[in-house]
């Protein structure tokens, strides 16, 4: 279910006037916040909060995440407070290892346990922001209740010690979408800055690059960029068009034997057939119309 979505909009989980409105936004889905867009101060207000407003936006239909935090005794006290009906799944930052998702896998298991919640109900989306959980990443993405891994694009640049952008970030991105694609995970993030929102059309460049390289979706921090994204991982009227010729012409051929045929002087076999498909089957689950 994550792999199919394209846009998670963070809100900040104690701000009642953003969360009033946040499921009108446009977003595939939402992230309540209790990391870093939350003051220290303000954390156990926030975490108080929390129950009402998962019940309230998870009834308007949308999937609703929690990013928690990454020191133990502030993940304790955020999986009191987020392991709760109509949670789809957590979001944990700063993940450098697989035995930390492992005893956070465990932990969160506990709390299902105790609150009657089917067993593995809540996910886990791993936020990669460093050059080190990079460079353990099978062992990260093979742990239990893993659902997505996630590029964190300005805390992996700064352990980098470089700008957001496309030359230090293009070969996380891959890294993660293959790993994320082997495991049949979701892939989330972008080869650029998630702080980019007045310069929408470099934005929309760096959204594309991340389609083009198999991520499946971005973190957004405001509304202008769940625009763009929906639209970017969209597919367009003319993939649209070419995959229904290919989807008729292929249906043609098996019926006749062949394995192999051309439309518009390019092979067609199973895999780009497949392929076909599956672009008619992403443009459905957005429009909600069948597969045709």
């Amino acid at each position: 279910m994550i792999a199919a979505l394209r846009s998670f909009l963070f809100a900040p989980a104690d701000n009642a006037k953003v969360l009033e409105k946040a499921h009108l936004r446009g977003a595939d889905a939402l992230i309540l916040d209790l990391e870093d867009a939350v003051a220290p101060a303000a954390k156990a207000a926030a975490r108080q909060g929390l129950a009402a407003q998962v019940a309230r936006l998870s009834g308007h239909g949308l999937p609703v995440l929690v990013r928690i935090n990454s020191a133990w005794r502030d993940v304790a006290a955020d999986l009191e407070a987020a392991v709760l009906p109509g949670v789809t799944a957590l979001v944990a930052p700063k993940v450098e290892e697989g035995g930390a998702v492992r005893v956070l896998a465990a932990m969160i298991g506990e709390w299902e346990a105790e609150r009657g919640l089917p067993a593995g109900a809540i996910g886990l989306i791993a936020l990669i922001e460093s050059p080190a959980a990079l460079e353990r990443l099978a062992a990260i993405a093979d742990s239990p209740r893993l659902v997505g891994l996630a590029l964190g694009s300005e805390d992996f640049s700064l352990a980098l010690g470089v700008e957001p952008a496309e030359a230090a970030l293009a070969l996380p991105c891959r890294q993660i979408a293959l790993a994320a694609a082997a495991r049949s995970l979701a892939a989330i993030g972008l080869p650029g800055s998630l702080a980019e929102f007045r310069d929408l059309e470099a934005y929309g460049a760096s959204v594309r690059h991340a389609r083009a390289v198999g991520m499946t979706g971005v973190l957004c921090i405001h509304p202008d960029q769940v625009t763009v994204v929906n639209r970017e991982f969209s597919p367009s009227e003319a993939e649209q068009a070419w995959a229904r010729e290919v989807i008729a012409a292929w249906n043609g051929a098996q019926q006749t034997g062949l394995g192999a045929i051309a439309v518009r002087g390019r092979m067609v076999d199973r895999p780009v057939a497949e392929r076909a498909r599956a672009i008619l089957a992403r443009a459905a689950s957005y429009t909600g119309e069948p597969l045709k």
